[in-house]
């Protein structure tokens, strides 16, 4: 099967010659140079929105010196060059494209859940040691064969029959994440396990437990950047895999309703962070330990997830009206944002944990409060006269405070005010 009239309809036309160029460049190195991962896949689903990762991040596989080949594309041109001579791979940035090379290679797993040995390999070598057979087609980017698809593991045939197909027994066992991978594409593609992969997925469900933190983390992250990720969380719980990534993990109809109202709230490129601060919205102050600890979360997240706790049983300060703008604020100033809009969705008043009140204070300070600056600053006060110290952050912060509840509006007010502020705290 020939795919070079996909190729060419689906990259843009700049991307197109550069691949074609480095496959000229491969030729005259004695390489071969084949397009593989997510694009071919979804070359033949002929469906471009189901494309994953960034827009235009193409994958290739070289058989030869990948990190040689880069290099010099990237003398006779105006890319980015990032080498990892170790591994055989490269990176190769041209503005909005990024083009991945790794030179063909095979892998051998020491025990159960470790990183991979690596040696150079065959093309063959490379697609077989891929998680599943959607997953192991290449395109011959050679002039001789150009678009010619490689499918020697049956990948379009268990497209066309919508299956999700481990390609050995050991699969999961080598590498458990390829579990939540696997559940992550079912439901993305809404296809079907193959039923030896579904039989061996629930027998190596406990291999997660040989898998380290960070990369169960960064498999559901990658869950949580999926258009509807409750979906997979769902099918996650059914299948007994959350409980072997915390005991307290759910994937019920809350979650499912929460993470649909978050869509409807945020900017898609923070979702990520509020799905967990949603997820773990139930747990106890232990439990969310233990879930931070096991994952190993970036100190930015965790404290997005500490705050949520935190704020969680501090909603019923909010749970009172009339609050003035001011109040709102300075209650809920020390939170992550992200942590308040997590409380925010979560939060419902049929659940007794705050009321409708609660819900608009908070989203008043997200929408409005937390951007209210005063037209003067530290050094605005110097020229009034007003020493800088500890009298200094008095006059700031009673001119915030009035700023946030309109008791000034102009700079004007704010230049009498602190005037006028200076003059008492001076007897």
């Amino acid at each position: 099967m020939n795919l070079a009239r996909q190729i060419e309809q689906y990259l843009p036309q700049q991307l197109l010659e550069l691949v074609q160029d480095i496959s000229r460049q491969a030729a005259k190195l004695g390489q071969r140079v084949y397009l593989v991962g997510g694009v071919v896949r979804d070359l033949l689903l002929g469906d471009p929105s189901l494309r994953s990762g960034p827009r235009f991040d193409l994958d290739l596989v070289v058989e030869g010196d990948a990190v040689k080949l880069a290099q010099q594309v990237a003398e006779t041109s105006q890319a980015k060059l990032l080498a990892h001579h170790r591994f055989g791979t490269a990176k190769l940035r041209y503005g909005d494209f990024t083009l991945d090379l790794a030179t063909a290679r095979r892998e051998t797993y020491a025990k159960p859940g470790a990183l991979p040995a690596v040696t150079p390999g065959t093309l063959k070598d490379d697609l077989i040691r891929r998680d599943f057979s959607i997953n192991t087609m290449a395109i011959s980017l050679a002039s001789n064969d150009y678009g010619e698809l490689v499918d020697p593991y049956q990948g379009k045939g268990d497209l066309e029959h919508r299956l999700i197909r481990i390609l050995h027994p050991k699969s999961f066992s080598d590498d458990a994440t390829r579990i939540l991978r696997a559940v992550r594409y079912e439901q993305r593609f809404g296809f079907e396990f193959e039923t030896q992969t579904a039989q061996l997925l629930k027998r190596d469900i406990p291999m997660l437990d040989t898998i380290s933190g960070d990369r169960i983390r960064h498999e559901l992250e990658l869950i949580l950047e999926e258009e509807q990720p409750e979906l997979a969380i769902r099918r996650l719980g059914e299948l007994g895999v959350l409980p072997r990534i915390s005991p307290v993990l759910q994937g019920d109809g809350w979650i499912a309703e929460k993470f649909d109202k978050a869509r409807r709230l945020k900017k898609p490129t923070q979702l990520p962070s509020l799905y967990f601060c949603l997820v773990i919205y139930s747990f106890s102050e232990k439990k969310i330990e233990q879930f931070l600890t096991r994952l190993n979360m970036s100190a930015k997240l965790s404290r997005a997830i500490r705050d949520t706790l935190r704020l969680k049983t501090r909603l019923p300060l909010l749970d009172t009206s009339p609050l003035k703008p001011s109040e709102i604020y300075y209650l809920l100033r020390e939170y992550e944002p992200v942590a308040i809009q997590a409380n925010a969705i979560a939060s419902d008043e049929k659940e007794g944990t705050s009321s409708l009140i609660a819900q608009r204070h908070l989203q008043l300070f997200l929408t409005k409060l937390r951007y209210v600056r005063t037209a003067l600053d530290g050094e605005e006060l110097k020229r009034l006269g007003i020493s800088a110290g500890p009298e200094m952050g008095k006059v700031l912060q009673i001119l915030h405070k009035a700023k946030l509840d309109g008791g000034v509006r102009t700079r004007a007010d704010e230049e009498k005010l602190a005037l006028s502020l200076s003059l008492k705290l001076e007897r």
